[in-house]
């Protein structure tokens, strides 16, 4: 399942992102690399794709050619708070 970064609700894609598509529950533009499944904040231009050219607004809709939107985490695959804790302090 895919997932909106804005709102975190699951979308139904099964289709090729456009540049112009929007969440149909929250409005965001879907094709932003916040959305992208090469996005990682700690990466060089915050992008895992060497040969993609940079975005400045990684919210707002981009013409980037290796977009490949990532598939939601569940929530039960995400560790709480008192996890990540208990594993830093052990």
């Amino acid at each position: 399942m895919k997932g909106c970064f804005n709102c975190l609700n699951t979308l139904d894609i099964s289709a090729k992102v456009g540049r112009r598509e929007i969440c149909p529950f929250c409005g965001k533009d879907l094709h932003v690399c916040l959305n992208c499944r090469f996005y990682d904040p700690q990466s060089y231009n915050a992008c895992h794709e060497p040969q993609a050219e940079r975005v400045i607004d990684k919210d707002r809709s981009n013409f980037c050619e290796y977009f490949s939107f990532r598939e939601a985490a569940l929530e039960t695959d995400r560790p709480s708070a008192k996890e990540k804790l208990a594993t830093l302090f052990k």
